[in-house]
């Protein structure tokens, strides 16, 4: 990014478009998962947290955005990128943060960990760790919808990886076919784990394969709030009132590696500090103080705030049981299974 690109971020931002207060609760909200985030990769470090982890320090404007031009009762699924999208959607960092330490008040019981966030009673359906397979579920809810007269909009977001998976082609497919009320994201970070774009698709405007379906496909700067917030409430409004699916690409950029174990050899220190000059929350900040919508003393009140709630968090997580032996069976069958010490550790189906 050249500096005249960068210095755009700052003066030119379409974050007005939100208005006072609902750009000073952004930035909170994106403050508050950039925080939380970086003590989640604290606790990874620690040995606290296992397994994989992938932070979304970087994208948090997506999400940020996306969940402000929605409806309390409409729909978000999503890849295993998803601390960021159970916090905007509901979830609390605490019932995140004991999650992603596998502990019993998780938002999933401590069974699905960092890849798994769920909570369907806040329309949040996951947090899915295969590649693409979470795309066809939520056109099943985008059918629903539909079908039963909600009028509710499903966002499903996904990496451009999935993209080259057969699902992302079949599900696009039918919600233009059937016209269903689903707007889909791609997060394109530029990296599927370690390969870049350039590397592994044809097409490196990726809102144009929209047209293959006869559906609309926009690009917007995923760095931005405001016009992620424009862009998505303009696909929500067509999605709710004409029953037509839309295709966004929003352009962002992670910080950190595909997950913590990744030392992301693949691309140049002088790369990611040049991205940077376009983070998400700087350039909010910025905005607020240039219009005079918040002081110093504000954004650091509630950055404060953000890195005092995932303090909590860990304190909390780190204090609460882990799952009951007993219970291993729940939520697996229909008929629970019973768990018995003369079963040694295989649980037995009741009789």
């Amino acid at each position: 990014m050249s500096d005249k690109e960068s210095q755009r971020f700052l003066d030119d931002a379409a974050t007005e478009d939100l208005g006072k207060d609902r750009l000073r609760d952004a930035y909170q909200q994106m403050v508050g998962i950039r925080r939380f985030e970086e003590r989640a990769a604290r606790e990874y470090a620690s040995g606290r947290i296992s397994g994989f982890c992938h932070l979304y320090i970087g994208q948090e404007a997506v999400a940020v955005g996306t969940n402000l031009a929605l409806e309390a009762k409409d729909h978000m699924i999503t890849a295993y990128r998803d601390h960021g999208h159970a916090l905007i959607r509901g979830c609390t960092p605490r019932n995140v943060m004991a999650e992603l330490m596998g502990k019993v008040t998780g938002n999933a019981r401590g069974r699905g960990g960092s890849m798994h966030m769920f909570a369907a009673d806040k329309g949040f359906h996951g947090g899915h760790g295969i590649v693409g397979g979470h795309i066809p579920l939520a056109t099943g809810i985008g059918w629903a919808s539909r079908y039963e007269k909600r009028g509710e909009v499903v966002v499903c977001f996904f990496g451009e990886g999935a993209l080259n998976q057969g699902a992302f082609y079949e599900s696009l497919n039918l919600a233009a076919l059937w016209k269903l009320p689903v707007v889909y994201i791609v997060e394109n970070n530029r990296y599927a784990m370690g390969t870049s774009l350039e590397r592994a698709s044809a097409v490196v405007d990726l809102y144009k394969k929209a047209d293959a379906f006869g559906m609309p496909g926009v690009v917007v700067d995923g760095m931005d709030v405001s016009l992620v917030h424009k862009t998505v409430k303009e696909a929500a409004d067509r999605a709710r009132e004409e029953s037509i699916p839309t295709f966004i690409e929003a352009r962002c950029y992670r910080f950190r590696g595909h997950s913590m174990s990744d030392p992301a050899k693949y691309r140049t220190n002088e790369e990611v500090e040049e991205r940077k000059l376009s983070d998400p929350i700087v350039l909010v900040a910025a905005t607020l103080k240039k219009r005079g919508w918040a002081t110093d003393e504000e954004l650091e009140a509630w950055d404060d705030a953000a890195k005092e709630a995932a303090a909590d968090a860990s304190d909390f997580a780190i204090e609460s049981p882990q799952p009951d032996l007993k219970d291993v069976g729940r939520y697996v069958y229909a008929e629970p299974l019973q768990w018995s010490p003369d079963a040694h550790t295989t649980p037995h189906v009741r009789d």
